[in-house]
């Protein structure tokens, strides 16, 4: 049997007793060279423990198969073994059944330790020798606290900085660097967005990603219109759930925007398009209409914060909200779900000549669904596909990650 044992910084003289007793009596120990000096200074004068450097884990496994029957052995380790550690690999080669781990704190639980924040909730997600794609993903479902096991060969706490940046939710995260975690050397900081990484960073690094919601912008500074992601207000059980911003861009051309006139906005989520269109065009009316309990008071701090007023916020579906409001010049049809062909069908009954109904759509299916109805209303029709992608940081370079593709039907209702 080899005991597997994960160590604090202090290892061994830190360990408990019984662990310390496994040590001693070991015929050979195996250790990473940085605590090969603690060790060598903690077994002196035990002449027969035989210390092997552990960083090379194919020679590692080799030492240790060549013990016999007769001999112990012991392998240091950080934190947990099982945790991004040495103990998949001990396992690999050498079979479960000749391995007993004893774990000690992981540096997950040590970070949000040092936070002194309750962590069974927190998502974690490993970059070492990764692609940066899968954090990317991470970001979009706007996690409350995610861990992030950094890779210094491949840009380590850079690399999250400029995934957090590319994705436009630099201002609704703090950013948490830990470095050297029970060391004597250890560091803890929170790095705001225009505070450099430090030149000396250890290379012994992770960080923690804490949701906090956006300070209030500077209205002067906000531009014109393609209002970064981050700057939303979002619901917290369904982070991430909105129009992003390229495809927001888009549906604003899309709508053809008027000085004057009604436009509704249906499911209107966050209030993104909507908002963002009454930033483009105050003369407009917006009616906007979201079912989900609380969508009303999220719509409308999302509105104080972009210094624009909705002429209505309707928290109710969409079909029986319609009756409450005036007769549309344009309509954003976001929602609806199994009843958006009854609602289309609603607009188009009630749309000004000359109007415009944009629909933005996730599947093909919708797309065979709804159209028809604009071809019996005799209304003209276009149709086109979203398809973006946006750099991300990628060790030395950039890739283009996609995001999901949206299909856009847009319908213009003749004049008189």
């Amino acid at each position: 049997m080899i005991d597997v044992i994960g160590t604090d910084a202090g290892a061994p003289a830190s360990l408990p007793e019984a662990l310390q007793g496994l040590v001693r009596q070991a015929d050979l120990v195996a250790a990473p060279q940085r605590m090969q000096p603690a060790l060598q200074q903690w077994l002196e004068g035990r002449c027969s423990t035989r210390c092997i450097n552990s960083d090379d884990p194919i020679s590692l496994c080799k030492s240790l198969t060549d013990l016999n029957s007769n001999q112990r052995g012991v392998v240091l380790a950080s934190g947990d073994p099982l945790w991004f550690g040495i103990g998949r690999v001990l396992i690999e080669r050498l079979g479960r059944e000749s391995l007993r781990f004893h774990p000690g704190p992981s540096s997950l639980q040590m970070a949000f330790a040092r936070l002194g924040r309750p962590w069974q909730n927190a998502e974690w997600i490993s970059l070492h020798g990764r692609d940066s794609a899968p954090l990317i993903q991470r970001l979009q479902q706007r996690p409350s606290a995610l861990a992030v096991i950094t890779d210094p060969s491949r840009g380590g706490v850079d690399d999250v900085r400029g995934i957090l940046r590319s994705s436009g939710l630099e201002a609704s995260y703090a950013l948490w660097l830990f470095e050297a975690l029970g060391h004597g050397d250890e560091r803890v900081q929170c790095l705001s967005s225009a505070e450099p990484v430090p030149t000396d960073l250890n290379p012994l690094h992770l960080v923690v990603l804490l949701a906090e919601p956006p300070s209030d912008p500077i209205q002067d500074l906000l531009p014109l219109f393609g209002l970064d992601d981050g700057l939303f207000l979002q619901h917290q059980d369904r982070p991430g759930l909105m129009t992003k911003r390229e495809v927001r861009i888009q549906l604003l051309a899309d709508l053809r925007l008027p000085q004057q006139g009604v436009l509704w906005d249906l499911g209107a989520g966050t209030g993104s398009v909507g908002l963002e269109a009454l930033r483009l065009r105050p003369q407009l009316q917006l009616f906007a209409v979201e079912q989900r309990s609380g969508g009303g008071t999220l719509i409308q701090a999302n509105a104080k914060r972009l210094g624009v007023k909705p002429a209505d916020v309707i928290e109710a579906k969409a079909l029986s909200a319609l009756d409450q409001m005036p007769t549309p010049d344009r309509v954003l049809l976001g929602g609806g779900g199994r009843q958006r062909a009854e609602l289309l069908q609603a607009v188009i009954d009630r749309m000004n000549p000359g109007g415009v109904v944009v629909i933005p759509m996730a599947n093909v299916e919708a797309l065979a669904e709804l159209r028809p109805l604009l071809d019996n209303a005799s209304w003209s029709i276009q149709i086109s596909q979203q398809q973006a992608y946006r750099g991300q940081p990628l060790a030395d370079g950039t890739r283009l990650a996609p995001m999901n593709p949206v299909f856009i039907l847009s319908g213009t209702k003749a004049q008189g």
